[in-house]
């Protein structure tokens, strides 16, 4: 049986970035530079390899850094050529080549669920994955693309899940699983930053999703939840009374770039994988003097 592609791919990007502060007090933390590409590129990137065409970001005020990146650069283009600086163009030109963009405004920071709400009328009736650009998730087989196998076997919304400690459970929505196969669970139940004694599992929703146009229905009736936000999870949990959900344990490095010691430790692991910095990267680490 085929299902319904996924062409379109939600990117909330509306969020303040406080943990990042005064960094990010008149830049976006999406474009914080990670090796050598903003934080946002790398989901883009992410999506479009697994065929997605249309990339809508969702922003906020002091987040046009993003649609510039994006955009077409005349006057950084002609120069690069006229200085005969081809390879450079040529990465220049692909980011605005990858997809087609869309943006659209979330005019207050109301929590994730309300973010991916905001994209209702770009998205339309048909399936569609969300990215976090916060969550690198580092892997030969992107995370994304682990869960478009699932999509394609069964045809239902698909969330990214990753085993955390149990005192950790309380920054998480946390799933009640039953167990399809190794690494792959039907979502019974969906609870967001439970107590750990509260917790049904530590099996955690981490940021990736493929989700059925359903969701929208679904945002129009919840609450604010924790945190006085919307939260996607309790919108997921109001869909599994009708419809059927996944889990799957992503498979790879998951680092929280939207923390200090995340980004840190993300920029180490993919400097040290760089063609052009690896080695140098590598023998400046072991002279440290740690």
């Amino acid at each position: 049986m085929s299902f319904k592609p996924i062409r379109k791919a939600v990117l909330p990007a509306a969020g303040l970035g406080t943990r990042f502060l005064p960094a990010t007090k008149a830049s976006p933390k999406e474009m914080l530079p990670l090796v050598d590409k903003p934080l946002i590129q790398y989901v883009v990137e992410e999506a479009v390899a697994c065929g997605i065409t249309d990339i809508i970001i969702v922003t906020g005020r002091g987040k046009r850094a993003i649609e510039d990146h994006f955009d077409v650069s005349f006057e950084l283009e002609a120069l690069l050529q006229h200085k005969g600086k081809d390879k450079t163009l040529d990465a220049v030109r692909e980011i605005s080549e990858m997809a087609n963009f869309a943006y659209i405004r979330q005019p207050e920071a109301l929590g994730l669920g309300h973010a991916v709400g905001c994209a209702r009328s770009l998205v339309g009736d048909e399936p569609f994955a969300v990215l976090l650009a916060d969550d690198i998730i580092h892997n030969r087989t992107s995370a994304l693309a682990q869960m478009m196998k699932v999509y394609d076997k069964f045809g239902t919304s698909v969330i990214g899940l990753q085993a955390v400690p149990e005192a950790d459970v309380v920054n998480y929505g946390v799933i009640t699983p039953q167990t399809v196969e190794s690494g792959l669970h039907r979502v019974v139940d969906l609870v967001e930053k439970p107590k750990p004694a509260d917790a049904p599992s530590n099996l955690s929703v981490i940021g990736r999703y493929i989700l059925d146009p359903a969701i929208f229905e679904a945002l129009d009736r919840i609450q604010a939840g924790a945190g006085g936000e919307l939260q996607l999870t309790d919108a997921i949990r109001l869909m599994l009374q009708g419809r059927v959900v996944h889990g799957l344990e992503l498979v790879g490095d998951r680092y929280d770039a939207g923390s200090k010691l995340g980004f840190l430790q993300a920029t180490v692991a993919l400097a040290l994988e760089s063609a052009e910095l690896g080695d140098p990267f590598r023998a400046f680490l072991k002279d440290l003097k740690l």
